[in-house]
């Protein structure tokens, strides 16, 4: 694995740089540093008007295929444009979704009609799309989905529940894993479908987090339809479509993440030293534990992007549990920095800076996205090759 940024690398990382720089102090200096985990749902109109700015200027679709409208650009041009973003403050994506879950999906699995359709419109950051995967029953464990999808005619009708719906209120569209087969069990006889959200069938309600934010909702599909050529790949096929998608989510995006990872720890350090907690030898360790452990996600995330081999795919198992539980140890040095006032919000109800809204979200890391449970069950039974564990 080679680290180094080659002269054409380092080029687009200043024209990155200085794209970022231009249009975040401008028109869009508001929305810059918005929109991260405890703060999703701030400034959703100015971040969508932003999502179109990006679309207009293409830096949308980076590692698109030329002839889909994307850019084809490297992956370590991926790498460095997230980077920069990050570094940059740039706004949570409202479209992430779309961009880098539903897109790869449709362009490795979709018709061309589909393609068409649908490409566009994300590549303008005109479309927002949610994912509709996780249900009451089903969460980490996604095979036991049990919302219905029934062919009548030319169209698919929908009846069921979804939850944990980042973005859902705001969606246009949803890519959703239904029961088609209602004779079948467990991953077989499920279908991936896409759903416009805008319909009297569709019914979102606001889960209240404890960082008093609501990015995550409730949705109740009762007879919503959608046209029957909306379905990727055939019926029944929803499991294999559903596992590509999941394995789209560990993409370049991860070293943005790992930017942003940074800063807080860059931000924490700055209170430490400011109040003098710096001075603290136990505070100093474990600061130089979070680094340390940050180093070991970007190499590990590096070694995954850039090696499609077997021993890849196993390390990248750990990726989740690895800096889920490093985020969460995070949060808890930030509030021992701060010290008591960590416990004192900025205003009245609930004004969070930037440290708590961390602290208070980082509680989920080791939950959402797979808990910790499935991870290690995942990690010993597909990569150690440990038997199965009892069902």
């Amino acid at each position: 694995m080679d680290l180094r940024f080659s002269d054409e690398d380092e080029a687009f990382r200043r024209e990155t740089a200085t794209w970022l720089e231009d249009e975040l102090s401008g028109d869009f200096a508001n929305v810059r540093g918005r929109g991260g985990p405890g703060d999703d749902s701030a400034l959703i109109q100015e971040r969508k008007a932003w999502e179109r700015r990006m679309g207009e200027a293409g830096w949308i679709g980076l590692g698109w295929p030329a002839d889909l409208g994307g850019r084809g650009l490297s992956l370590t041009q991926q790498v460095i444009f997230y980077e920069e973003y990050a570094r940059a403050g740039g706004p949570g994506r409202v479209n992430h979704v779309g961009e880098m879950l539903l897109a790869p999906t449709l362009i490795a699995f979709g018709t061309e009609a589909q393609k068409q359709r649908f490409l566009p419109p994300i590549l303008k950051g005109e479309e927002i799309w949610c994912q509709g995967y996780s249900e009451p029953d089903a969460g980490s464990d996604l095979a036991n989905v049990q919302t219905k999808a029934r062919r009548e005619g030319e169209e698919w009708i929908i009846d069921g529940q979804k939850v944990w719906t980042s973005w859902a209120e705001w969606a246009d569209w949803c890519f959703a894993v239904c029961r088609t087969d209602p004779d079948s069990e467990r991953h077989k006889g499920l279908s991936y479908l896409l759903v416009p959200m805008q319909q009297s069938g569709v019914e979102m309600r606001p889960i209240l987090q404890m960082t008093g934010d609501a990015e995550f909702f409730e949705t109740f599909f009762d007879g919503a339809r959608t046209a029957a050529d909306n379905i990727v790949g055939a019926p029944g096929e929803g499991w294999k479509v559903a596992l590509a998608t999941l394995s789209f989510e560990r993409g370049a995006s991860t070293l943005g993440q790992q930017m942003n990872f940074r800063q807080e720890l860059d931000a924490i350090v700055a209170v430490a030293r400011e109040n003098g907690r710096i001075g603290d030898p136990l505070i100093r360790q474990r600061l130089a534990d979070a680094w340390i452990g940050l180093e070991i996600q970007r190499y590990n995330a590096l070694r995954t992007l850039s090696d499609s081999g077997e021993a890849a795919n196993q390390a990248a198992m750990v990726t989740k549990l690895h800096w889920a539980n490093w985020h969460r140890s995070l949060g808890k040095l930030a509030m021992d920095v701060l010290g008591p006032e960590a416990e004192i919000a900025d205003e009245f109800p609930y004004g969070l800076n930037r440290l708590q809204r961390m602290y208070l979200f980082t509680r989920s890391d080791t939950i959402y996205g797979g808990s910790n449970q499935i991870q290690r069950n995942i990690i010993g039974e597909r990569a150690l090759g440990l038997p199965r564990e009892p069902r």
